[in-house]
C-alpha cells in the first residue's frame, strides 16, 4: 500500500484520545512488523494513539512531508494518486508505514470517506523504540529488504 502520512488538514479537526495503545493483534497484521515477536509488538502497540477524523477530511496529502502512520479501526479511506482513484481502505487496513522511517514526501492522498477511527503512530513516538532496541531495528531492516526484493522481482517480471 502506498505510503501516506501526516494530517494535512486543520489539526483541530482530528480528535486524539488521551489513552494510548492499539490492540497487539491489530498491530501484528502490519507487514512492517511481521518479524517482531509479541513483546516487541506490544512495545510498539503501546505508543499508538486513537485518532478520529470526520468524513471528507484529508488525512494526508500527496507531495507533503509525512511522519505518521495509521491503522483503520472503523470507517473507510479513499486513496488517490495524481487525482486518480487507487483504493478504498477499511478496518484492519493501514497507510503511512514508510513515514515511520523516512519522513519522505507522500505518494498518495488519503481522505476519510466516512467517519474514521484509527490508531496513529508518529515518527517521534516510534524512533526512540528503534533507537533503544537494536533487535527491533535489525528486524525492520530485514523486513524492508524482503519487501524491496519482492518489489524488484515484480518490476523485473513486467
Amino acid at each position: 500500500m502506498p505510503s501516506a502520512g501526516l494530517h494535512a488538514g486543520p489539526l483541530n479537526a482530528a480528535k486524539i484520545a488521551a489513552v494510548p495503545g492499539a490492540p497487539v493483534d491489530v498491530v501484528k497484521r502490519v507487514r512492517l512488523f511481521a518479524d517482531l515477536d509479541d513483546t516487541e509488538i506490544a512495545d510498539i502497540a503501546h505508543e499508538f494513539k486513537q485518532r478520529s477524523f470526520p468524513a471528507g477530511e484529508t488525512i494526508i496529502r500527496e507531495g507533503t512531508g509525512g511522519a505518521a502512520f495509521y491503522i483503520i479501526e472503523s470507517g473507510e479511506v479513499t486513496v488517490t494518486i495524481g487525482g486518480d482513484f487507487r483504493a478504498t481502505l477499511g478496518p484492519g487496513d493501514y497507510f503511512g508505514e514508510i513515514a515511520l522511517l523516512d519522513e519522505g514526501a507522500r505518494i498518495a492522498t488519503c481522505t476519510a470517506a466516512s467517519e474514521l477511527h484509527t490508531y496513529g503512530l508518529t515518527l517521534w513516538e516510534f524512533k526512540p523504540i528503534v533507537e533503544e532496541n537494536g533487535v527491533i531495528g535489525w528486524k525492520l531492516l530485514q523486513t524492508l529488504a524482503r519487501e524491496l526484493r519482492d518489489a524488484e522481482r515484480l518490476l523485473g517480471s513486467r
